[in-house]
């Protein structure tokens, strides 16, 4: 579905052109995310409207300053609460639909609608609901839109890799044909670690935050100890540790085959030399997802596009928490159909 999905969308591109990247990965995402999350009625009628408002929450909600003063009557969070309410609207009324007439869907949105709470077995409100799938977006979309865009610069800006990742998909269009599925995304070794590469060195999350319930003591390499006493709330920057240089060898360096077979950078690390996606007991469930929604995306691209960086590679977003790249991303294609070698 999501193969199809991005063959519509980019039918819309002219035979060569130019195109901001990160614009054209944040729409297409959220045609996914719509499709995978949101439901028909969102798909349907409403899709345009309910783009603008994610964007509005995005745009407005994801400033540091949000993070630790998210009520501060800022003009940002006045407009991030305006669409937030908007949302929210939309939303309960497309609940409230489905509960008065009995409509049954395939989708997110109606698993949450059939689900119980587990204390007490009651079903959740239409505010609950709300508030998950907005989470869900921020998740779905936002995070991975800032994924996509960064695996996409990084591998355009690097043609030995670009390369190495168009031959790989040559070799899987030689053994599989056009076809796409979960199976052969998992034989996307190269391309998956390019990604990765991109994820490491511009992580779509800034820090990871965790609430202290006993008391620990931290023993760092240097050999010293820290108390970190019950109650605080401590935090790790995912910034800092993707980019240690006891654990990654020139770290600032695109290297995706750091992550390939014979170096393993970040799992000869330890289990948290590769924070991305969290770590722990509350590591991001949508870790795979994510992946698999990057990866499809590129395959496609890889396979039907000629593409060149124009723009200078991007600098980051640096007053976000989920920094994407800053500006636009200009990319010339030409079309192709990749053929097997």
């Amino acid at each position: 579905i999501w193969f199809m999905k991005y063959r519509d969308y980019f039918s819309k591109w002219e035979q060569e052109g130019i195109i901001d990247l990160k614009h054209e990965l944040a729409e297409v995402l959220m045609l996914i995310a719509s499709r995978c999350l949101l439901g028909k009625e969102v798909r349907e009628k409403m899709f345009e409207e309910v783009s603008v408002l994610i964007n509005d929450l995005c745009k407005n909600g994801m400033h540091f300053i949000s993070l630790f003063f998210p009520y501060i009557p800022i003009p940002a969070h006045r407009q991030r609460d305006k669409a937030r309410a908007k949302l929210g609207h939309i939303f309960h009324e497309i609940v409230r639909s489905r509960k008065i007439s009995g409509q049954v869907e395939d989708d997110v949105l109606q698993k949450l609608i059939d689900s119980k709470c587990m204390e007490d077995g009651r079903s959740m409100t239409e505010s609950e609901i709300t508030g998950l799938l907005i989470s869900l977006l921020f998740a779905g979309q936002h995070a991975s839109s800032s994924a996509a865009s960064w695996a996409g610069a990084c591998l355009i800006s690097h043609e030995k890799y670009l390369a190495a990742a168009v031959e790989e998909q040559q070799k899987i269009i030689g053994k599989h044909g056009q076809h796409v599925d979960y199976s052969i995304l998992l034989e996307m070794g190269t391309l998956h670690s390019c990604i990765k590469e991109a994820i490491r060195m511009h992580s779509p999350s800034a820090m990871v935050m965790r609430h202290v319930k006993k008391n620990f003591t931290v023993q760092t390499r240097e050999g010293y100890s820290y108390e970190i006493p019950e109650g605080h709330t401590v935090a790790t920057s995912i910034v800092v540790g993707n980019q240690l240089p006891h654990i990654y060898k020139d770290p600032h360096v695109y290297d995706p085959y750091r992550f390939g077979p014979g170096r393993e950078e970040d799992k000869a690390g330890g289990k948290f030399a590769f924070t991305s996606f969290g770590g722990g007991r509350h590591a991001c469930f949508g870790e795979e997802y994510s992946y698999m929604q990057i990866k499809v995306i590129w395959s496609f691209l890889l396979r039907n596009f000629e593409l060149k960086m124009i723009s200078p590679f991007p600098e980051e977003e640096i007053d976000k928490f989920i920094p994407g790249p800053k500006g636009r991303v200009m990319v010339s294609y030409k079309r192709r159909l990749l053929v097997s070698t």
